[in-house]
């Protein structure tokens, strides 16, 4: 009886000290749980995550954020990385609610050591632990804050995943190199993403979180590899890899690769383009923190192209009219160098442009000095476009010799060259003098069955000016606008080969205002001639008397219809292109015309994902539930894609305008860009007072169009046209871009038939005519009905030796 009593003392006793340690704990989990962070808030955690931005290929061309982070979903995360860290880190993760008792136990052990011994305090933190300091807590060493961690840590368990807490741990813990997250450090260590790692290098990513700076792969190497293997040994124990792929991890060295400087497509006025549109979908904050993934329209070929074409154009126009002197001068040629080093290059040259001072001149050419102290020579022949800038654009008398240009002490822009105009090699370090144009100009180019922007340029240099010409640049078109004229005719049933009155025109604007005398570019009048002729030779007073006759309420609602301009007013100057508009929307006009009438809007992003890879916007509307590539195996049928854009015009209408620009390459104002080779249909347009050049051009399955002229309009100079200054650089982009495309005929609509004819009168015709070309009539119409002549109607009857004449619009 009495050891009866003694045992149930005790276990009264240790009843009564389990009792109290439990109350302990209870009171340690109120006391040290009030005032706890909002856990909750981990369940709907984003961190911060870059935005990138790709061209249709692939490449990466911008990255916007706040923190160089990316954040990886869970379900992304390679099998072999996440065993790596649950062997290393919390080998019982997916088993325990937050705190591992054994680990507990060891630590305190441990602790109780360490305290007598004056040594760090050791931790027992599971993955979860880490999850709630890392977030929700400091770095102090502390029981009290492990206290407060274990009491989140039980939290967290019960309101996320096991995965939601891996994917939280894994894509925010610091591994060192300045790396946050398993897929920077897999970058940074070895530059390779998380899918390329070996055994070895996971298992070294793994051995990184207590303390990365002791494991430092090169300053304390012996170190690294021991924890290395370390973890090595612990996945083969878990089974995470088999006991021979251990042996070889254990056997490499530890090698890290310095991380390759990421390499981004040049399209700085298309990427800022995107930057702004993606602000303007989502805001700011969700750009540079929201971690979207957006594929762009963008052909890198055709960029880089296009990028080269317009600033060759820029400067060919720019030395047409003259040298405007020297970016500056250097009076102490003894120490050439040092000053040349330390000048600040002027913003807006090309990278392959270089800074050299004037040495000697010589009969044959130039001495110069370069920034980097070696020397060079400029041979008379590469300066002798720089004559003398004078105003209006004209240029003083040609050069005899260099000093008619340079003096010594002349700090100038140039470039290297290899050879002359006529491909004689020059001897190494041969330059050739340039300046940065001070005209500007775009180019876009675009896909116009889809709308797909797929290169754009908005001027000569995005370091010197970040405007973009292209959607920005309000200006006007000239007789660019024109072909929409005429479409407007066809769509009320008038034909190629109707015939228009080319005369002298008068309109009375009112009391007070003078009578408005258009005239054409060549002076001259023709009587009457044919629609095609009117738009191939760019006839303004034809043009004048179609938009009279249509009702300019008519054509103001065309250029609408295209999106050319909202409100063009319903005056008749606009009909010759008056009317301000913007290149991106000119294009896109353009190709409505290309592709049959069918209305597109140009898009310069394919789509956007979010962070978690799900596509949260699509330029593409059209519904397919077939289109799965990935089920594709090749005997399927190919999936049918409902059209749903909206019609704007006919195809037969929109062919006949296509055919008569086909014409404006072959037989008119275009007929530079025809050294192309291929089917092309296009406008030249060009202002009055030459300060605006266009050409708007396109093949059956492109359009390309292209704007030259200074920002504060000005005239370009005498005889420089749309012809002469904007076709030049379309001509040369195509011909690259069309280069290994087949040269695909525009495609006629089963409306249309096609009649031989009398180009001159756009009759039938007849035995013996030689100027004979094939005409496009829609089914109905013939060359017969269409020998009315349209002569709208001018408040004078007058003779072209009456006319005083203007300008005019080509």
């Amino acid at each position: 009886m009495k050891i009866l009593k003694i045992i149930a003392g005790l276990f009264g006793f240790f009843t009564f000290l389990a009792a109290l340690g439990a109350g302990a704990v209870l009171y340690g989990f109120y006391y040290y749980g009030k005032g706890l962070p909002d856990y909750t808030q981990l369940k709907d955690y984003e961190p911060p995550v870059m935005t990138r931005v790709h061209a249709g290929d692939g490449q990466l061309m911008a990255e916007y954020a706040i923190e160089n982070r990316v954040f990886v979903p869970i379900k992304a995360i390679p099998q072999r990385v996440i065993g790596a860290f649950l062997a290393a880190e919390d080998k019982n993760f997916y088993h325990h609610s937050g705190i591992d008792p054994m680990g507990v136990a060891r630590a305190i052990v441990i602790n109780l050591k360490n305290v007598g011994k004056g040594r760090r305090l050791v931790g027992a933190s599971t993955i979860t632990q880490q999850v709630a300091k890392n977030f929700l807590l400091t770095n102090e060493v502390s029981y009290v804050r492990k206290i407060k961690e274990a009491i989140l840590a039980l939290r967290i368990e019960k309101a996320l995943t096991k995965n939601r807490i891996l994917e939280l741990y894994l894509n925010e813990i610091y591994l060192g190199y300045g790396s946050y997250g398993i897929a920077a450090a897999a970058l940074n260590y070895f530059n390779k993403s998380m899918g390329e790692l070996t055994i070895e290098e996971v298992a070294y990513l793994a051995a990184l979180p207590k303390a990365p700076n002791n494991y430092h792969p090169i300053k304390k190497t012996k170190k690294a590899v021991e924890r290395r293997n370390w973890v090595i040994d612990r996945m083969a124990i878990e089974g995470y890899i088999s006991l021979a792929d251990a042996a070889y991890a254990k056997n490499r060295p530890l090698s890290v690769a310095s991380r390759a400087e990421t390499e981004f497509v040049k399209a700085p006025y298309f990427a800022e383009e995107v930057r702004r549109e993606l602000v303007g979908m989502y805001g700011e904050d969700k750009l540079y923190k929201g971690g979207l993934s957006v594929h762009t329209t963008l052909d890198p070929t055709l960029q880089a192209t296009a990028q080269r074409v317009l600033q060759n154009g820029l400067e060919a126009y720019d030395r047409r009219h003259g040298w405007r002197g020297p970016v500056a001068k250097i009076t102490n040629l003894i120490d050439w160098h040092g000053d040349l080093s330390a000048l600040k290059p002027p913003k807006g040259a090309p990278a392959d442009w270089m800074l050299g001072v004037v040495l000697k001149l010589h009969e044959a050419g130039v001495s110069v000095g370069l920034q980097d102290g070696s020397r060079g020579a400029l041979p008379f022949a590469e300066m002798r476009w720089a004559r003398e800038a004078l105003e209006d654009q004209k240029v003083g008398a040609r050069l005899k010799q260099p000093s008619d240009a340079l003096e010594r002490g002349d700090v100038v822009w140039l470039k290297a060259v290899t050879e002359n105009s006529k491909g004689k090699k020059y001897q190494p370090n041969t330059y050739a003098l340039r300046q940065v144009p001070a005209v500007q100009g775009g180019i876009v180019s675009l896909d116009p069955h889809t709308g797909r922007v797929l290169a754009m340029v908005g001027g000569y240099s995005y370091a010197h000016s970040q405007f973009n010409r292209v959607t920005q640049a309000k200006r006007q078109p000239g007789s660019a606008f024109k072909p929409f004229v005429y479409l407007a005719a066809f769509d009320e049933g008038y034909t190629p080969s109707t015939l228009i009155l080319d005369a002298p025109f008068v309109l009375d604007q009112g009391p007070g205002q003078p009578k408005w005398r258009p005239d054409n570019y060549s002076k001259k009048f023709y009587g009457p001639s044919t629609m095609r002729l009117g738009i191939e030779k760019s006839r303004n007073l034809m043009t004048v008397r179609l938009a009279q006759t249509l009702g300019m309420e008519k054509v103001s609602e065309y250029a609408k219809r295209f999106d050319i301009t909202p409100n063009l007013p319903e005056v008749l100057s606009m009909a010759l292109g008056s009317g301000e508009t913007k290149l991106m929307n000119l294009a896109t006009a353009y190709g409505m015309l290309v592709n049959g009438g069918k209305r597109i809007i140009p898009t310069l992003i394919d789509r956007i994902q979010n962070r978690d890879g799900v596509t949260v916007f699509k330029h593409d509307t059209r519904h397919c539930p077939n289109c799965l590539a990935m089920n594709w195996t090749g005997d399927q049928l190919v999936p049918q894609i409902v059209d749903n854009r909206e019609s704007v015009t006919s195809p037969e209408s929109a062919y006949q305008a296509v055919s008569i620009l086909e014409g404006v390459v072959q037989r008119g104002t275009g007929r530079r860009v025809a050294a192309v080779g291929k089917p092309l249909g296009g406008k030249t347009g060009t202002t009055n007072k030459s300060r605006d050049t266009w050409f708007m051009g396109f093949s059956p399955d492109l359009v390309t169009g292209v704007f030259v002229g200074f920002d504060t309009p000005k005239p370009l100079g005498p005889k420089e046209t749309g012809s002469s200054v904007a076709a030049p650089i379309f001509r040369d982009f195509m011909k690259e871009a069309l280069a290994d495309r087949p040269a695909t005929p525009f495609r006629i609509p089963d409306g249309v038939r096609m009649i031989r004819v009398n180009a001159r009168t756009g009759q039938d015709a007849q035995p013996g005519d030689t100027n004979v070309i094939w005409e496009a009539f829609k089914q109905g119409t013939s060359p017969s009905q269409s020998n009315r002549v349209v002569e709208g109607q001018s408040d004078e009857i007058v003779s072209p030796g009456d006319v005083d004449t203007g300008g005019g619009l080509y």
